[in-house]
């Protein structure tokens, strides 16, 4: 029997990077979507379950043929983390330019339909039918942090998706899953550790976790048999400020 197979998006840094490696640690068979084709080769680090596929997730003709040489390697897709993004300064509605509206929404509006859509298809189709999407949501899917209009509406939109692809994949054996995530020691979160704007107006830095927690979090969502879903996992810095943020 062949080893299950996902395709991990967002997968050059940070969260993608830590949880492909963790499915590659546990045997699975993984395919790699981030811009940078060099460091994509730097989260597979030889090994050869690895899949690099480089590909701008904002650009549907190139996620629908990467998810296509991914069918042709494997032939089938088990799994989608749904997990490329972007985030922005904090910055009010106002003086925020709709080119960086555009910039963020995007990725992560856009981007994670073009891949959930591309997933559905394919999963849709193979025999056996059926599979599982994990998508990336976010703390600021249930409460904003100040200044993040653009990002908090993308995170809102994705729980939005994750719930009709829940619903829509019924049919197919497709189930869909979100995880939220709250501070996980990145690249693109590593300001929060040094100072982030509070409800208060204040600047304060905010407990962090280790992004290999969100890693397995994301392996067990993914491992779990089919008739069995995660519909939403909150993963957090114990000490985080979201439960009585604001």
């Amino acid at each position: 029997m062949s080893a299950p197979s996902i395709i991990v998006t967002g997968a050059s840094s940070g969260i993608g990077r830590a949880t492909a490696r963790a499915f590659l640690g546990a045997g699975w068979r993984v395919g790699l979507i981030g811009r940078r084709a060099e460091a994509l080769e730097e989260t597979a680090a030889g090994n050869p379950a690895a899949l690099p596929l480089p590909c701008d997730v904002t650009d549907p003709q190139a996620v629908d043929a990467a998810f296509d040489t991914a069918m042709s390697d494997w032939g089938r897709i088990d799994a989608l983390f749904n997990n490329a993004g972007q985030s922005l300064k904090s910055v009010l509605i106002d003086d925020m330019t709709v080119e960086d509206w555009r910039r963020i929404t995007s990725v992560n509006v856009d981007g994670m339909f073009y891949c959930a859509r591309a997933a559905f298809a394919r999963m849709r189709k193979q025999a056996p039918q059926g599979g599982r999407i994990i998508n990336n949501g976010s703390i600021s899917a249930h409460a904003p942090r100040p200044g993040s209009i653009a990002y908090t509406a993308s995170k809102h939109a994705v729980t939005g998706m994750t719930k009709t692809l829940s619903l829509d994949g019924r049919l197919f054996d497709i189930s869909c899953g979100q995880i939220d995530i709250g501070n996980a020691t990145t690249e693109m979160a590593a300001g929060q550790a040094k100072g982030v704007p509070q409800a208060d107006g204040s600047i304060r830095a905010e407990p962090m976790m280790d992004v290999d927690h969100v890693a397995q979090a994301v392996l067990q969502m993914a491992t779990l048999p089919p008739e069995t879903n995660i519909q939403f996992l909150t993963i957090m810095a114990t000490k985080m400020p979201f439960v009585g943020r604001g």
